[in-house]
């Protein structure tokens, strides 16, 4: 059973994700909150495995919380719940090890999809989302990006780019012809490698690369 906090100083919106939430067998909600304070307490309390996050919240926001809750002794994956023009908050909170983050208007499939993911340890990003994201981080910094992953292996590069084209570790294994299990410790050392938190960072880099771009 996948445990999530719902976080969102609009009841409305709570009440609304935890409707969805609570149409899935595999999904419980185990908590509520409605700022950042309020938020790490809950975490702390009640050990979920993921956070739906919004940003904009009194006192203490989403962003500080996502990255307070990255220090916790066992850290939740952090969702983040966002609007389109808001790119420099997504920017934000990628840094902070956020690995997921949604819009508002995103379909309940789409959340649940991304709760699914986040609890497996796989990124999730909105589509549309993804394209801005992307798009700014990839118009810069190609040589450098390139050059830090000069301490990868083949097989690690391998890897990263089904990591930057979205896919999850079972299909990767799939890929590749490998075992789930081999796949994470790859994942892992190529975060450890080039010093990144998350899948989501690892998926930039490897755009801003060029790894992804037709041959």
């Amino acid at each position: 059973m996948i445990r999530v906090l719902i976080v969102d100083d609009e009841w409305m919106v709570r009440a609304m994700l935890r409707t969805i939430m609570e149409t899935a067998p595999d999904v419980t909600v185990v908590g509520e909150a409605s700022d950042g304070d309020e938020a790490l307490r809950e975490a702390g309390a009640r050990a979920p495995d993921v956070v739906l996050m919004d940003i904009r919240m009194p006192r203490a926001d989403g962003l500080t919380a996502t990255e307070r809750m990255a220090r916790l002794p066992r850290p939740p994956s952090v969702v983040v719940l966002t609007t389109f023009d808001l790119d420099e908050y997504v920017r934000t909170a990628l840094r902070h090890g956020a690995v997921g983050f949604l819009l508002k208007d995103a379909s309940a499939q789409e959340m649940l999809a991304a709760v699914r993911s986040a609890a497996r340890g796989d990124a999730m990003l909105s589509p549309k989302v993804t394209r801005r994201l992307l798009r700014d981080f990839a118009d810069t910094g190609r040589s450098e990006a390139e050059r830090r992953l000069t301490v990868l292996t083949a097989k690690e590069r391998e890897v990263l780019v089904r990591v930057g084209g979205g896919l999850s570790n079972t299909d990767i294994a799939a890929a590749l012809h490998m075992s789930e299990a081999t796949v994470k410790t790859h994942v892992s050392r190529i975060l450890t490698k080039l010093s990144l938190t998350n899948r989501v960072q690892a998926a930039i880099l490897a755009h801003r690369a060029g790894l992804l771009d037709p041959s």
